[in-house]
């Protein structure tokens, strides 16, 4: 059993996945239901809205590159939502040009993760996104290391 640096929060948290790879979806699914999260999944952003209907999640998990609707445009949706415009939002994507995190950033995105990324940060970062009351951008780089 890998040990932590950190105790993971409330494992009733609702987190919504949002990618159009079923593979980076099932990654995440099982490295979050591991600990409990409860999981729902979207393959685009337009089908994130369709789930986004007033059901609770506590956080948002979305890739940047996806047919229908990409995750800058989902996100200046979902801060549009009063019932999401606080819901924390983690982009995870391969795209690391700084013109594109400052864009996300100014959409509303809460943190912003680069793949491939690794397993003990992203948890920690889930963890620390889970924990906040109000919306504040979150960047990994900003997490202690133990």
């Amino acid at each position: 059993m890998t040990l932590l640096p950190f105790n993971v929060i409330e494992m009733s948290k609702r987190i919504l996945i949002v990618d159009d790879s079923v593979i980076i979806l099932k990654l995440i699914t099982m490295i979050l239901a591991k600990y409990g999260y409860e999981v729902k999944h979207a393959l685009d952003g337009r089908d994130a809205l369709d789930q986004l209907d007033g059901r609770n999640f506590d956080l948002v998990i979305t890739d940047l590159n996806m047919p229908n609707l990409d995750g800058i445009s989902l996100t200046k949706e979902v801060r549009k939502m009063d019932c999401y415009s606080t819901v924390p939002i983690l982009m995870i994507t391969s795209e690391s040009r700084g013109s594109v995190k400052t864009e996300a950033y100014a959409a509303g995105v809460t943190s912003y993760v680069i793949k491939p990324f690794i397993v003990p940060t992203f948890l920690a970062l889930i963890n620390q996104l889970l924990a906040k009351d109000d919306r504040h951008v979150v960047k990994p780089e900003d997490l202690i290391s133990s």
